[in-house]
């Protein structure tokens, strides 16, 4: 018997030694992709550097389309999971649960990549190269494309992209499960409307400290395969044409590895919008220079022109083809390849009930209560409830942007119902219909609101009203917002609704923006921010009303007072924008968030290691009856805060289970970079000095303190 397992042992060793000789390496990647460009011709070169490929048969690569969205399931492309959108998961503050979603992302994408293979299928959208996730500060409450970011902090946008990118890629040595894209690089939010001819000028300061860190994050953490450039200038530079930023700077300064591909258009931008090129060829030789690998568009046509003029080499091409030929090699899909760990996922796991439950887990963690006078939770057994309003009942109102399809959603209707008792009594009218043609002029949603012991009206912004340029029909600015203020009819139909009611009023608001709270919140009994939750969002909500779940969503952005007292939008200088930088003008802080009871910080303390992290211990107490989910953030204000320095930044966030009546200590390691001070050549230092240290419920300031969240403090001096 010990012979046969000695036997058994040396077999199995064996076979271990062979698979890791026999596994391949970047070393042999690199040597295939070389091996590959060398056998291509000059046009069949030029006709893999744009978003749809050609297949070369005879070198056995099939056609293939670079262009695939997965920002919050896998998008434009049927049947998938839809998640919640990117600034609802930021509200939930949860990396772990960002990263668990972007690997069911990739699976769904792997599954619908080998159904479509089956089927000779290579349109667009069936690829595994995906352009998420939008990292772009959300630094103006009024873009549209906010919805698709993670918020307005560097540090929160960069660890919860940097968490979703890991778990998109898979932790494969060689392999990626699909290539994850940070975009849009650089500087780049809004406005819309002014894309394509805008000259961003920030300076250095904000550069490095507000718009860049979140993309090293990705590169240097991360190890993301892909970034895409943005449509504007930079510093009079095509952001998709940019030697600065795509070779001094992405490959020089970060060490990037991967492929750069353009926003689309955006190299057609170079010399109709931007007017930098006179014609194509020219554009095209000035963003492969720069460091550009695939444009999506077709502008690339033009390199043969480009060569022919000397405006390039042939060898600028194959430098530019070898991160291209090295992604869809590690992909394993370039040539046939075996050793792939990717390449067998069975169709059952799209839309699976395993990805179904983390969507709504994620949708239940990501909604925010604003506002409760202890309307909430409402009892099951209540007699008479009254759902009103345009996006009730209407899925698209859970959607967001660049969604998928799903099997399944659950309304915000659909979930209250699902919560009450059999014998209470349900009635639901829409009431004021965006823009409808039919409207009757006798509204009878008032009238059952005068009946109701509890009104539940969903208002709020739609994927119609912002959004990307071109896709919120509905927007007189291509997508972005001139006012916070949520349409007429909406904010009339809540008046109407207000002064008839005989109950309580909860509003729950959609969107993927700050809206206008001031009349809303004095209105309203209970306010709830729901986002976009995607397609589980009515069971979550319900979860959430009725007390079988606790909020413990927070705000990723600041909720202003008043939209026109925010600085032009075309500024870019962040002088007065997010909480790092805003003195006044606020009305719901970054970070802010209620439970169903309350937590009390205290005993902070504070120690410094030379050269390396801090680290901050608090206590924390749960004072209710409730257990709750406490979304802990650390804040340093260094000795120049509000001169050179923001007035706070975030540093260090976690997730603090708290039984009922009790406490706990927790420990926060906060990195250096959270603490130096950028000048402004973009230079980070330590500050020599008394540093503040902040951990509370949200960003410290005046109306922090007078919404009565809990917060303690600890000074020390380096």
């Amino acid at each position: 018997m010990r012979t046969k397992a000695l036997l058994t042992t040396a077999i199995a060793l064996l076979m271990t030694v062979t698979t890791a000789t026999a596994q391949k390496t970047m070393k042999d990647l690199e040597k295939q992709a070389k091996s590959i460009i060398a056998q291509m011709t000059l046009e069949e070169k030029i006709s893999q550097m744009m978003n749809e490929t050609p297949g070369i048969p005879r070198l056995g690569i099939e056609p293939y389309d670079w262009w695939n969205e997965g920002l919050h399931g896998v998008g434009r492309d049927g049947r998938a999971t839809v998640f919640p959108q990117p600034i609802s998961l930021a509200a939930t503050f949860h990396p772990a649960l960002v990263r668990e979603i972007g690997d069911a992302i990739a699976t769904e994408g792997r599954a619908k990549y080998e159904v479509a293979r089956r089927n000779h299928n290579y349109a667009r959208y069936t690829g595994l190269t995906f352009w998420s996730p939008n990292i772009n500060i959300f630094r103006d409450p009024r873009w549209g494309r906010g919805m698709e970011t993670w918020g307005e902090d560097p540090f929160l946008t960069g660890s919860m992209g940097t968490a979703f990118v890991k778990g998109m890629q898979g932790d494969d040595p060689v392999y990626l499960k699909v290539a994850a894209c940070g975009k849009h690089y650089a500087v780049h939010s809004g406005p819309e409307a002014t894309r394509h001819t805008a000259d961003v000028a920030p300076s250095r300061h904000d550069l490095w400290e507000t718009y860049l860190p979140a993309f090293r994050m990705l590169v240097q953490e991360g190890k993301v395969e892909t970034i895409m450039g943005a449509y504007n200038r930079v510093f009079g530079e095509s952001a998709s044409g940019s030697k600065f930023l795509l070779t001094d700077v992405l490959r020089k300064t970060w060490g990037f590895k991967g492929h750069i591909v353009s926003d689309c258009g955006a190299v057609t931008d170079i010399y109709s919008g931007h007017k930098i090129a006179q014609t194509e060829a020219e554009a095209s030789s000035i963003a492969v220079k720069a460091g550009l690998n695939v444009e999506c568009g077709q502008s690339f046509k033009a390199l043969k022109e480009a060569i022919d003029q000397k405006l390039l080499k042939e060898k600028d091409l194959d430098n530019a083809l070898l991160p291209l030929m090295m992604t869809r090699l590690k992909l394993g899909i370039l040539q046939p390849d075996a050793d792939c760990p990717y390449n067998h996922f069975d169709e059952s796991v799209i839309c699976s009930e395993s990805h179904s439950k983390l969507s709504q887990k994620a949708a239940t963690e990501s909604m925010v209560l604003l506002k409760n006078n202890g309307v909430l939770p409402l009892s099951k057994d209540i007699h008479t409830l009254f759902v009103t309003g345009a996006g009730a009942a209407d899925a698209f109102w859970l959607m967001g942007n660049y969604f998928g399809i799903s099997n399944r959603y659950c309304t915000y209707l659909q979930g209250i119902v699902s919560k009450v008792s059999n014998g209470t009594a349900v009635n639901y009218r829409p009431g004021m219909l965006e823009n409808s043609p039919t409207r009757n002029n006798a509204n009878y949603a008032a009238g059952e609101a005068s009946e109701s012991e509890v009104i539940i009206l969903v208002m709020g912004n739609n994927g119609n009203l912002e959004g990307e340029e071109g896709e919120a029909i509905d927007s007189d600015t291509r997508g972005d917002r001139v006012s916070l203020t949520l349409p007429q009819s909406q904010m009339d139909f809540l008046r109407e609704v207000h002064a008839k009611k005989r109950g309580k009023l909860v509003v729950v608001l959609t969107g993927g923006s700050p809206v206008d709270m001031r009349e809303i919140s004095a209105l309203a009994d209970a306010v709830v921010m729901a986002w976009y939750p995607g397609q589980e969002g009515g069971y979550a909500l319900g979860d959430l009303l009725f007390g079988d779940a606790n909020f413990t969503g927070r705000l990723p952005i600041t909720f202003p007072v008043d939209g026109d007292l925010l600085p032009p939008f075309e500024d870019y200088s962040m002088k007065g924008r997010t909480y790092k930088y805003m003195t006044d003008n606020i009305f719901y802080p970054f970070g802010y968030g209620l439970h169903y009871g309350k937590v009390e910080y205290s005993n902070v303390k504070v120690s410094v290691t030379k050269g390396k992290a801090a680290t901050l211990t608090a206590t924390l107490r749960n004072t209710s009856e409730w257990p709750i989910t406490e979304v802990a953030q650390v804040y340093v204000s260094a000795p120049d805060a509000g001169h050179s320095a923001p007035l706070q930044q975030l540093a260090a966030f976690k997730h603090v289970p708290l039984a009922p009546n009790s406490s706990v200590e927790v420990s926060f390691d906060i990195s250096l970079d959270q603490m130096v001070t950028i000048d402004e050549e973009g230079n980070g230092h330590l500050t020599f000095g008394e540093y503040t240290f902040h951990v509370g419920g949200a960003a410290p300031g005046p109306r922090t303190k007078e919404l009565g969240v809990s917060m303690a403090e600890c000074k020390v001096t380096l």
